[in-house]
């Protein structure tokens, strides 16, 4: 048998499908969902309005979902994408807090692809900055970067001091952990998880942990 779980985020959508025991993940954009002849199992993100979900799950509740694995003592879980940042609190397994915020992390992901692609910047060149700015959204930041640019500074060097700002802000936001898993599109950003590594230990698990959590979920809710 083959069932199929969706993350839709803004720009990306991760799918997993599970055929015969076998997970097979991917990523591909989010514009191209309404294209693909899939029902899914179950859905979350950007996908309630999608025929082919048959089950909607909150974001948080599908990370909590994936993470609680990996989180055994008292752990939190930070996920930042293109336009919202949340994270999931544990303690010995059991849900402890959490918060989910689509104002002041707004467009971070979304921005720095559009900063890359727009400088001509490969992700590999960033290295984490002494310096960070006080990014407070991506459009300040933004203004921030090409204001330096206009002065002489380097785009890249630039862009690592805007994903400072984030890894430093998203740091603060979780109440300054001593450790902090981290799950998304900036597991694959060096840049950020070494820039994250000046304030904490971070540990990046990738992103499929939402749709793992749809799975487990599914799997919880079939052998009952």
């Amino acid at each position: 048998m083959e069932f199929h779980f969706l993350d839709a985020g803004t720009t990306w959508s991760k799918i997993l499908t599970v055929k015969n025991g076998e997970k097979t993940y991917r990523i591909i954009p989010t514009a191209k969902l309404k294209n693909l002849n899939i029902e899914f199992e179950a859905g979350t993100g950007h996908s309630a309005g999608l025929k082919n979900v048959r089950t909607y799950e909150n974001e948080v509740v599908a990370l909590a979902q994936g993470a609680k694995k990996y989180l055994t003592g008292e752990d939190i879980i930070l996920d930042l994408g293109s336009r919202d940042i949340k994270w999931v609190k544990f303690k010995d397994g059991k849900f402890l807090d959490m918060d989910w915020n689509t104002n002041c992390a707004s467009a971070t992901g979304a921005t720095i692809e559009m900063l890359l692609k727009f400088y001509d910047v490969k992700i590999d060149e960033l290295k984490a900055a002494d310096e960070k700015y006080a990014v407070t959204c991506g459009i300040f930041g933004l203004e921030k970067i090409m204001d330096d640019v206009a002065k002489g500074a380097r785009p890249k060097e630039t862009i690592s001091k805007f994903i400072g700002g984030i890894a430093y802000n998203a740091w603060n936001f979780t109440k300054n952990p001593d450790k902090l898993y981290v799950s998304g599109g900036f597991c694959e950003n060096p840049c950020f998880i070494n820039s994250l590594k000046k304030h904490c230990e971070a540990l990046p698990l990738g992103r499929f942990v939402l749709v793992d959590g749809l799975y487990d979920e599914f799997l919880k809710n079939q052998s009952r």
